[in-house]
């Protein structure tokens, strides 16, 4: 099974809901992550204002960012080989490699109908 790790720029949260602005591109990403991890596949995401020492410790990480800066952020591994940096992975990508169809990673509006009284 394949392994997947999103090393994020700093954030002040993973959705980007906690702004004064949404950013649709975060949104997206946590809930492609939130419906991966809930069929069981290997996927992390880090806060490099949360978690800067997984950064560190990180030698693949480590080297993009020493040679890049943080503007590389987000940086993909897969199976703990950079495969993106500056712009997080589509939903086909995530699709692809874990194998799903992509229609299982698109946001689901739940369908709840409420009654007036």
């Amino acid at each position: 099974m394949n392994k997947i790790e999103i090393f994020d720029p700093a954030l002040c949260c993973p959705t980007g809901v906690c702004g004064p602005s949404v950013d649709p591109e975060l949104t997206r990403m946590a809930s492609a992550v939130f419906a991966l991890e809930k069929k069981g596949f290997d996927i992390k995401r880090y806060n490099l204002a949360n978690e800067p020492a997984v950064f560190a410790d990180n030698k693949e990480v480590n080297k993009v960012l020493h040679e890049k800066g943080p503007d590389a952020l987000p940086v993909t591994l897969l199976n703990g080989a950079v495969v993106k940096e500056g712009k997080y992975p589509s939903n086909d990508e995530l699709a692809q490699w874990f194998e799903v169809n992509v229609e299982d990673l698109a946001l689901k509006k739940p369908n709840v109908k409420f009654k007036l009284i």
